[in-house]
């Protein structure tokens, strides 16, 4: 009679393995946050293409329509009162790179979104080239997104041209100071006398505004000018030389 021992029967039954229930759990759960990474990071890009370039591409098309109708407006109207309701004339600044801004009235979301400039009418109002008054014509536009008319503001010099076209008049500006970073609530920048550009006296002035750093809004970017002829709009509307 063979006797076998509780030892014995530990020696010759086959292990069982154990069932990896916990290792595939996890393995669900890390496939799924997985997944979900990967979507967010879709839906993510997606809203940058969308912020970054399709708002440009619509609000583009929206300005140039605009635009058409403003010189078809010019075109077909006599003398009379400035209509401020579909743009007020169209800035040109070479060193941007961006062809013709129309402006139009007012700085908010709205406004700005059509891929336009805006002439300032608060905190402090816009004095108007065509008012012949002394002031500060004052401006703002987008960086990013939705236009980005102001992209390339960081490329304006000292002594660079900023043309301002009307119905009848050419201004042409001359760039004398630049304020690359300052306080989103700083307003005297606006001043009718700008002085945190040196300047000391009444004068016609212009005032670039945008956003900076590029793809954030926390500060202000300036950019002043000074007016320093005007020419007058002839039958074939002969650009002025500094936009030739």
């Amino acid at each position: 009679m063979e006797l076998r021992t509780e030892h014995d029967e530990q020696q010759t039954e086959a292990p069982v393995p154990p069932r990896p229930r916990r290792r595939g759990v996890v393995a669900g759960v890390v496939s799924v946050i997985g997944e979900l990474l990967i979507t967010a990071g879709l839906v993510l890009g997606l809203f940058v293409v969308y912020s970054l370039w399709w708002t440009n591409v619509i609000a583009d098309r929206e300005a140039a329509k605009e635009g058409k109708n403003v010189r078809r407006d010019w075109a077909n109207s006599g003398p009379g009162a400035l209509d401020t309701k579909g743009g007020i004339g169209f800035l040109h600044v070479p060193a941007m790179r961006n062809g013709e801004v129309l402006v139009k009235k007012g700085t908010d979301t709205k406004v700005l979104n059509g891929g336009v400039a805006g002439y300032y009418t608060d905190p402090l109002k816009a004095v108007l080239p065509a008012s012949g008054t002394n002031g500060n014509f004052t401006l703002a536009a987008h960086r990013d997104g939705h236009g980005a008319k102001f992209h390339n503001i960081d490329k304006i010099r000292t002594g660079d041209p900023i043309v301002f076209e009307t119905k009848d008049t050419w201004y042409v500006y001359k760039t004398f100071a630049e304020l690359k970073e300052t306080s989103k609530y700083n307003v005297d920048v606006l001043q009718p006398v700008p002085k945190e550009s040196g300047a000391k006296k009444p004068g016609h002035y212009i005032t670039l505004t945008t956003c900076t750093p590029v793809y954030t809004s926390d500060y202000r970017y300036i950019v002043w000018g000074e007016l320093v002829r005007t020419q007058k709009v002839d039958e074939k509307r002969t650009k002025p030389v500094e936009l030739r």
